[in-house]
This record gives structure tokens, C-alpha cells and sequence, in this order.
């Protein structure tokens, strides 16, 4: 922000900075990743209570999935429960599809590795809440896939 010093020296027109501060409120949300910052279990106790609020709504769910999904990691199953418990409160199966998806994506070069591992884990969600996993639906084939032309003789 900029300010007048004077008017003794308004008419030379000099401006100078005014410092501003930051409220230590906004400085508090900051996760810091240098050390001092949640641990890995404040964080999963953090989005398990996000999605396990009562007045949770679709578009809340898609924007924690996306926070979720902006950063470099993959969400613990206990997070995931707790979103696919969200989407059947609202009562958006399309929903839990695309979340299953979004994790398998998300695992990279490690789903070999890490998503039988997640599977595992919400096997017992996944059959409470009534969910398919995306094999179960025919997702990890491709449905109107040709035969590469290169391959055929």
C-alpha cells in the first residue's frame, strides 16, 4: 500500500511503503513443510473430519478429493473411507467411481505396490457401503479399443 508522507512534500510527490503486517491468523493455517509442521496423523484426522461432517455436500467432497489430489502423495485408505462414506451420505455413487479411479491414478508407478495395498484396506468400506471397485466394473478394460495395426501380422 502506498501513502503521501506530507503535504509539505505532496508536491514533490515522493511515496513511500507502508509496512504491512500479517495477521497471525493467516499465518497459523500455513502448513509449513520445513519441519513444525502436522504430523502424518494430525493430517488424516484433519480430512476424516472434513468428510465425516454431517452437512458435507458434493461440492465439498470434490474439492477436499481435489485438495487431496494437488499434492504429491497418495491418501491413506482411512481418508478414503471416510470420503466414500461422504459420497453414499449424499448419495452420489458416480462419485465413489471417480474417487476408486482418482487413487489408482494417483499411485503412478507404484500401483503395483500401492493399490492392492488400498484395496485391501477398503475392501470392508467398499462392501458396507455397496461399491464396486473400478475392476469390479469393467474399468481396467478398455471398451472400444482396436487392435494396433502394427500387431496384427
Amino acid at each position: 500500500m502506498f501513502r503521501l508522507l506530507s503535504k509539505a512534500t505532496s508536491s514533490t510527490m515522493r511515496v513511500a511503503m507502508k509496512p504491512t503486517m500479517v495477521r497471525p491468523s493467516l499465518v497459523s493455517q500455513v502448513r509449513l513443510m520445513s519441519g513444525g509442521g502436522e504430523s502424518d496423523a494430525e493430517f488424516d484426522s484433519r480430512y476424516v473430519a472434513y468428510f465425516d461432517r454431517a452437512d458435507i455436500d458434493g461440492w465439498e467432497i470434490r474439492k477436499g478429493m481435489a485438495d487431496l489430489c494437488a499434492m504429491d502423495m497418495v491418501p491413506e485408505p482411512v481418508i478414503v473411507a471416510s470420503a466414500l462414506r461422504a459420497c453414499r451420505r449424499v448419495n452420489d455413487y458416480s462419485l465413489t467411481t471417480r474417487i476408486m479411479e482418482i487413487i489408482k491414478i494417483k499411485c503412478g508407478d507404484k500401483e503395483a505396490e500401492f493399490w492392492p495395498y488400498i484395496l485391501q484396506e477398503l475392501k470392508p468400506t467398499l462392501d458396507e457401503l455397496g461399491i464396486l471397485s473400478p475392476e469390479e466394473l469393467g474399468y481396467n478394460q478398455p471398451e472400444l479399443a482396436l487392435p494396433n495395426p502394427y500387431e496384427i501380422h
